[in-house]
């Protein structure tokens, strides 16, 4: 019995109705890729990257897990970035998250979901640290909407903390990064304010200095030192 047969339908329909409108995209799609923007986002199924901002493959590289975290030991993370800044050269990175975001509700609360749970206490530990103004806030999904904004300007200042970013700035690539917000209920993008594009806007304690460079070895030995070591 075959399975998935609507979406391998879909597929066929979709890349003819390309093929259409431009009979070279495919053909010069799959010789190169050089995408100006870097997208960290959420997994929900709501929030189609491409999509929402109207771009075609190959002008968005893309990378998205629970609650759009930026986090300093997920390799798979620091692994798109470095690709994305270092060998695609892109000049935009843009961290959107999404308004009532189920990660960062879950983060709110006190239920075990399992695995997650160690992922998303990330977003409880800032909750704890903004919860006098979030808790103030009355409306249940208001308070949970500020924590979904909150979640992403510690994002945007994570990825400004690596060293993947600041040795870009210090080699004088042309890079910014920014932090969106999309709403689910109409569909629209909400520029939350924050642009980053130099290491000078960054707090100095997370600044990354480089390491000087080693100092050559002599790696001549002086005459009776062999014997001296022996004795």
């Amino acid at each position: 019995m075959k399975v998935l047969t609507q979406l391998a339908e879909n597929n066929r329909s979709w890349a003819r109705r390309i093929s259409q409108i431009n009979p070279k995209f495919f053909p010069t799609l799959a010789a190169q890729q050089a995408p100006e923007y870097l997208w960290i986002g959420c997994s929900d199924s709501r929030v189609p990257a491409n999509e929402i901002v109207g771009l075609l493959p190959g002008e968005l590289f893309v990378h998205r897990n629970i609650a759009n975290l930026v986090v300093h030991t997920d390799l798979n993370c620091l692994s798109v970035v470095q690709y994305s800044i270092e060998v695609l050269k892109v000049k935009h990175v843009i961290v959107c998250g999404h308004y009532r975001c189920g990660g960062v509700k879950a983060a709110m609360g006190n239920t075990q979901f399992g695995l997650i749970d160690n992922w998303l206490r990330n977003i409880k530990d800032l909750y704890a640290q903004h919860r006098a103004e979030v808790d103030s806030i009355h409306d249940p999904d208001a308070r949970l909407d500020r924590l979904c904004e909150l979640n992403v300007a510690r994002q945007v200042s994570n990825l400004c903390h690596t060293s993947i970013v600041q040795s870009a700035w210090r080699n004088g690539q042309d890079l910014m990064i920014h932090g969106w917000i999309y709403g689910l209920h109409d569909g629209l993008i909400h520029d939350l304010g924050f642009y980053v594009s130099s290491v000078d806007q960054i707090p100095d304690l997370y600044r990354v200095v480089p390491a000087p460079a080693p100092q050559p070895v002599n790696a001549k030995v002086k005459k009776g030192a062999g014997a001296a070591a022996r004795t």
